[in-house]
């Protein structure tokens, strides 16, 4: 497929169209606030991605309870406080040309207890030491994710991104083997599912109708089931409430990790599902543009764009002036990621990604 498709534009169905198939991916950097209030760096490293001609500016994950922080760092939308910070975030975005989505993020079991004191769960969990939520809480939790999407709304985000993925709480949820409640929020799939599916549905009642609404899922690890996750995506596409549907996939051209599945690619379960108006993206070693465009070959309508963005602020741009283009070698010194609008904080956070940058000179 010719390069020349990344660049056609793309109509959501609420909100504004993006320019390009590209967005970027929420990515953990610990530059921010030890509050959650917005930093000068993570200001100046988003900032940087939607003048690199990103069509969604996508934030770190957001978290929408203090006790959901799930790193050091983090970002916050749990409180009002974060406001100042997110508006001017959404002001600088919108008026370099890209679209600003907030992702809302709980880490449950995966938050540390050295930030959080006693971690939550869908159910008890020995292995991480988190209790589980009662229902309560459970209700808490979702009203938190709704709450977070307004303050997004209020800041001015064009929309937000509500993360199932990568075995943090929503996902927890979803996994029959975490989520052992006897509530209507555990057993079938349909009641480990009810949470997003609540969620979705108070962000859309609670905030202005072209307000956009994505979900990040990943049908992999942390207890899921392909299948499982397959069906929460098709229902998530055939209810036309969201806008965009994130599938991360850590491999883009992979096949499905489980033996019975082989054989195809882990994305043809989820492109092959009829979407209606909701547009489809997938995230996973997207690293050239021959990557980006196979991606939309094999019937995405967007991609999403992680270490590729972090290794250049321009990737989009690069992709346009050149059809071969091809991300950076790692490992990359540390001053070509300052280059590129990380901070030392997040440089250093880098290394714990093998390979990724130089090692430090003795």
């Amino acid at each position: 497929m010719p390069v020349d498709t990344l660049f056609e534009p793309l109509a959501l169905t609420r909100g504004p169209a993006m320019k390009n198939r590209f967005m970027l991916a929420p990515l953990t950097n610990q530059q921010s606030h030890p509050d959650g209030r917005l930093s000068d760096e993570e200001h100046r490293w988003l900032t940087m991605r939607a003048t690199g001609g990103f069509a969604v500016t996508m934030t770190a994950a957001a978290h929408v309870q203090a006790v959901g922080q799930g790193f050091a760092g983090q970002i916050g939308a749990f409180g009002d406080e974060h406001l100042e910070g997110l508006t001017r975030l959404a002001d600088t975005i919108r008026a370099e040309g890209s679209i600003s989505s907030l992702q809302l993020h709980h880490a449950g079991n995966r938050s540390p207890a050295e930030l959080v004191g006693t971690p939550v769960c869908p159910s008890d969990d020995p292995e991480t030491g988190a209790r589980g939520l009662t229902l309560a809480e459970v209700e808490q939790v979702r009203d938190d994710f709704i709450a977070a999407a307004r303050r997004a709304d209020q800041a001015g985000f064009d929309g937000v991104e509500v993360h199932g993925a990568h075995g943090y709480i929503l996902a927890q949820f979803l996994s029959p083997e975490i989520n052992r409640r006897d509530d209507r929020y555990g057993g079938s799939l349909e009641n480990r599912a009810r949470i997003v599916f609540e969620i979705v549905d108070g962000i859309r009642a609670a905030c202005r109708p072209d307000f956009q609404i994505g979900v990040r899922l990943s049908p992999e690890r942390f207890g899921l089931k392909l299948l499982e996750i397959r069906d929460v995506a098709a229902r998530l596409l055939a209810d036309g409430k969201i806008d965009f549907l994130d599938m991360s996939l850590w491999d883009a051209a992979k096949e499905p990790h489980e033996d019975e599945h082989k054989g195809r690619s882990l994305m043809s379960f989820f492109t092959d599902l009829p979407r209606g108006d909701v547009r489809l993206g997938a995230a996973g070693k997207i690293m050239s543009a021959a990557d980006a465009a196979a991606a939309i070959d094999a019937g995405c309508d967007f991609v999403v764009i992680g270490r590729a963005a972090i290794l250049r602020h321009d990737f989009p741009k690069r992709v346009a002036a050149d059809p071969n283009y091809t991300s950076p070698p790692t490992p990359v010194s540390a001053q070509h990621l300052l280059d590129e609008g990380l901070s030392p904080l997040f440089v250093d956070y880098m290394r714990n990604w093998a390979g990724f940058v130089e090692p430090k000179a003795a």
